[in-house]
């Protein structure tokens, strides 16, 4: 009887939270699509007004769902690839409120309605997976961008993980930044509730990018928790595959997965 009860009365805070943010959320991308326009014709290169928009934009946007971004460790300074682990779309957000850097990302979110177009503001570099070609030239793009100054972020594990999972990380990504002379450091990111991981903001099988969105509009207050690791070094008898398997371990230690 009492669970029944709960049911409808968590239904009716689920619609209010969606009632109330959805307004403003809607506010927040259109003022930072204007915003976009003028401030990030090419990227969100370091040190500049489009940089500070972009970090302070997604920390609107995250406030708005009600997370609250914690940070452990101190990002490098550019130029640096950042390579993360991946759950949720919320990921790409939640490392701009901390560092602004250009985001590798899959081709399809770029043909997305909106989303697509502010990632390229963004400077996202888009790959089509399981192209060889296309890799070949986003590593050279990779390597560009690092060497002109601009940090990069990429998640090795190549897609959404399953939750309590760490996807093997591929190693080949880390030649960009090889071949640029620029430092690798790992980010672990978790998302908890009351001290204990959420599982809300990550996607379950099949889902769509647009019902997690909503799902997570709906939900309590949560907290993102992003840990600057020291930075993994090259060794010449492991080469690139031990770096990855370095960086994978350091942030499966922080989130206390086994692998």
């Amino acid at each position: 009887m009492e669970s029944a009860a709960a049911t409808p009365s968590g239904n009716r805070l689920d619609a209010l939270r969606c009632a109330w943010r959805l307004p403003l959320l809607l506010l927040v991308v259109v003022g930072g699509c204007l915003a976009a326009i003028f401030l990030l014709p090419r990227g969100p290169r370091p040190g500049t007004a489009g940089a500070a928009l972009l970090r302070n934009w997604s920390r609107v946007f995250l406030r708005l769902f009600g997370v609250r971004v914690v940070r452990f460790g101190e990002p490098l300074h550019d130029p640096v690839m950042f390579v993360a682990n991946h759950g949720s779309w919320m990921d790409i957000t939640v490392l701009h409120s901390q560092r602004p850097a250009d985001f590798v990302a899959k081709a399809e979110i770029g043909r997305w309605p909106l989303v697509g177009w502010m990632a390229r503001r963004g400077g996202t570099i888009f790959h089509q997976r399981g192209n060889n070609h296309s890799l070949a030239a986003v590593m050279a793009v990779m390597s560009d961008r690092l060497r002109a100054g601009r940090s990069i972020a990429a998640f090795p594990e190549g897609g959404t993980a399953p939750p309590g999972t760490l996807k093997v990380f591929h190693p080949r990504i880390l030649q960009a930044a090889l071949d640029a002379a620029a430092p690798v450091q790992p980010v672990a990111l978790r998302y908890l509730r009351d001290g204990k991981p959420s599982l809300e903001v990550l996607f379950t099988p099949g889902e769509s990018f647009m019902h997690n969105v909503f799902r997570v509009m709906a939900t309590p207050s949560l907290t993102a928790e992003v840990h600057f690791l020291k930075p993994v070094t090259f060794d010449p008898e492991g080469g690139r595959r031990r770096m990855a398997e370095t960086a994978r371990a350091e942030i499966a230690q922080v989130l206390g997965l086994a692998l």
